[in-house]
């Protein structure tokens, strides 16, 4: 009897339709029928440095600037990858799809994350995979791309690429990617192809260990690879555990458990904390279980109900264009069973239609860029970097905006928000909005327009929460963009204590609260842009900026903070720090954040969201939404699905945990009750090589529903259910997170 299994494994396993490759360029010039659509970049197509044949492409691309090339007919579906070569040296860009019918892109992926071999002398060969893309190996989303973009970053990029090309098929040599120790007596093993598990063994100190049960799952966001779950036949310890599989061999070091504890002392964590801005759709919401959903950002400051028309300000070129119906949206995400926040706008004008733009050429015909795709439409800069002027007429792009007009429209809605946000970043208007609001705004301005439309809006819709003033950054939580001067003048207070002690009376006066949350966003700023080991390990620490009073910014706070009332003004400890100014200023006011990003879409970005998320729950955060919404499959959408994807939660209760000689720097360990038999448990280890274990007190032995990603392989994983004989040495891999939640016997 043949065994197939063994015979598949040297097998090469073809994953598209038989077809030619096609060529986009070689020689001289992109291939017929496909449009060079590249902004802002100088591109030469017959470069003499070449990889092979007689020339190559030459780009030059300013800051966030793209080669692009757009194909006559979307190809995503009938190629199975990208292939091109480029120099040896990686330069600064990112790859991402288009869609030119409508104003549909896929996430960028750094260049730096696609495997590379060597291609022609001096040149790398990088194969994009349509079916396995970058850090995670998810498929590209559904879509009608027809446009391939090559986008610098804020620096910009010069490069070459050659031999540019869609390729038929993609042979999958089989493959052990990672086989790691997990939990109690678990080994997961990540897999690519049919290999042949009769060739996996292992040793624990010396000693052969087998393999007693064997479950197998295929991520549903990553099919080309397979999570293969084996029980040991002992306990995991302290020591060495070895792993062959294959032509591969995988070795531990496995450390003395660290001693955790988990407490008694519950505290609710409130379910907002795991929000995001514009989830996509409603089975988005329900499969990595968003809690709360937010209609934000610069553009909805001009949104115009009566047409449903905003404007893209300074993100781009300060062009009107069409939006979503703000009822409609409402309603769909509220019937997805996600919390729904929606922003008014707070300004003196709303966009007129989808066509019009502030910054015409033939009115200021020395801008600093143009729009690639409108050459009349500027960003309304001189090459010096500051503002035309005069600035234009508000008529030309924007019809006037009232409070007593958003009172009409709020009372007409058919779906009612749960909050209501008094417009988006306003006291940076002069800067993304500057073509209707070219004035600096101060604090009283700022309070003033927050009043006039949390009036209307209560009185509108009596019951809705008013969230204010969404401000940008950490600069502006202690002053206006008018600067010290206005501090000065306001009694020399900063200016959330001066904001929270001005709604606190304005309460007293109207007899009901005009503020029910405080919503400031914030962004990790220390510059971790050089994706080294150093810098990957400052972003998987930064989120100690949180909570920790110890912990002195890494980043311009640390060392040059904002001139401020406020103590220790170089350690953030955000959440506490927040939570007592309130506390000190305006009691019974909620907290929100309701923009954060985790600096990234790899699986540390990911680590980073699952750490963050946990401080939230931990520390006391009320609401939380991530901008803008990470793609389903990615790392950081990975991290949401861990804590509450397919309706398994984490829990309703934070429960203190402490580790004896554990690193926050290393380490994040978080604890929950509330949905199943027992309490539930969240580790993050952030050691880029080492793996870790704990003894924990407080988490029962028994069938426990587990979920992981990262590890070895780097890759989103899956889920299983496994027995934790016990919980006294529990080991985490290196770069993981693990989700452990107590279920019925």
């Amino acid at each position: 009897m043949v065994n197939f299994t063994r015979l598949l494994s040297f097998v090469a396993f073809v994953v598209a339709s038989a077809r030619a490759d096609l060529a986009i360029y070689t020689d001289s010039a992109i291939a017929t029928g496909w449009d060079n659509w590249s902004w802002n970049s100088e591109i030469n197509f017959t470069a003499t440095d070449v990889a092979q044949g007689t020339s190559s492409i030459s780009i030059t691309s300013q800051a966030w600037s793209a080669a692009s090339f757009k194909s006559p007919a979307a190809f995503t579906t009938e190629y199975a990858g990208l292939k091109f070569d480029y120099p040896v040296k990686t330069p600064d860009i990112s790859i991402s799809f288009a869609d030119s019918t409508g104003d549909a892109s896929t996430p960028g992926i750094p260049l730096s994350q696609f495997p590379k071999t060597p291609g022609p002398v001096g040149w790398n060969t990088v194969l994009v995979d349509f079916a396995a893309t970058p850090p995670n190996g998810v498929p590209l989303p559904e879509g009608h791309w027809d446009r391939i973009n090559f986008q610098a970053a804020a620096n910009g990029a010069t490069y070459h690429l050659d031999n540019i090309s869609l390729v038929s098929e993609i042979v999958v040599t089989p493959k052990f990617l990672s086989a790691e120790p997990l939990g109690d007596r678990l080994v997961a093993v990540t897999t690519e192809g049919p290999v042949d598990f009769s060739k996996l063994s292992a040793t624990l100190n010396g000693k052969a260990v087998s393999f007693t049960a064997r479950h197998t799952e295929v991520p549903a966001d990553s099919p080309k690879k397979s999570i293969t779950y084996f029980t040991l036949g002992a306990s995991l310890s302290q020591g060495t555990l070895v792993i062959k599989a294959g032509d591969a061999s995988f070795s531990y070091a496995l450390p003395a458990a660290l001693r955790t504890t988990i407490g008694t002392t519950a505290k609710v964590i409130n379910p907002l904390v795991y929000g995001v801005n514009w989830p996509p759709s409603a089975s988005y919401i329900k499969n990595i279980g968003v809690t709360a959903s937010r209609w934000g950002g610069n553009a909805v400051s001009t949104y115009n109900p009566q047409g449903d028309f905003t404007n893209a300000g300074s993100d781009w070129f300060f062009q009107n264009r069409g939006h979503e119906n703000a009822d409609e949206w409402v309603g769909w995400v509220k019937g997805a069973g996600s919390a729904t926040m929606l922003t008014i706008p707070g300004l003196d004008w709303v966009s007129k239609d989808s066509t019009s733009y502030s910054f015409s050429r033939t009115e200021y015909p020395n801008q600093q860029t143009w729009d690639p795709y409108n050459a009349d439409s500027g960003n309304g800069r001189l090459a010096n970097g500051t503002f035309v002027t005069p600035p234009p007429d508000p008529k030309r792009a924007y019809t006037p905006w009232t409070p007593a007009q958003a009172k009409t429209w709020l009372a007409g809605m058919k779906n009612k928000p749960t909050i209501l946000f008094v417009d988006n970043e306003i006291e940076i208007a002069s800067e993304t909005h500057h073509d209707v609001h070219p004035e600096l705004m101060g604090y009283d301005e700022e309070l003033k327009r927050v009043l006039d439309f949390s009036k209307v809006a209560k009185e509108a819709q009596p019951n809705v929460q008013i969230a204010a003033p969404s401000t940008c950054s950490w600069w502006f939580y202690w002053t206006s963009v008018i600067g010290y001067t206005d501090n000065a003048a306001h009694g020399g207070q900063d200016f959330v204590p001066w904001f929270l002690d001005k709604m606190r009376a304005a309460e007293k006066t109207a007899g009901k609260r005009l503020l029910d949350w405080l919503d400031l966003h914030y962004y990790y700023q220390p510059d971790t842009s050089a994706d080294d080991a150093p810098a990957r390990a400052k972003r998987l620490r930064m989120t100690r900026s949180l909570w920790d009073p110890t912990y002195v910014d890494e980043s311009w706070i640390g060392e040059n903070p904002p001139q401020s009332q406020q103590p220790d003004a170089t350690k953030v400890q955000l959440i506490p720090r927040i939570k007592a100014l309130i506390e000190k200023h305006y009691p019974g006011t909620k907290y929100m954040i309701s923009e954060w990003a985790a600096h990234g879409t790899d699986v540390i970005a990911g680590l980073v969201t699952v750490d963050s998320l946990g401080i939230f729950g931990k520390f006391g955060l009320d609401a939380a939404t991530y901008w803008v919404h990470p793609p389903e499959g990615s790392a950081v959408a990975t991290a949401y699905w861990l804590f509450r994807g397919y309706g398994t939660y984490f829990g309703t209760q934070s429960l203190p945990v402490t580790v004896t000689n554990g690193s926050p720097d290393l380490l994040g360990v978080y604890a929950a009750k509330g949905t199943g038999t027992g309490n539930s448990l969240v580790v993050v280890n952030k050691d880029p090589s080492k793996p870790l274990a704990l003894n924990v007190s407080g988490l029962a032995s028994g069938n426990y529903f587990i979920r992981h990603f990262g590890g070895g392989a780097g890759v989103a994983k899956w889920q299983t259910r496994a027995k934790l004989n016990s919980t006294s040495y529990i080991v985490v891999p290196a770069y993981t997170a693990l989700f452990l939640l107590k279920i019925q016997e």
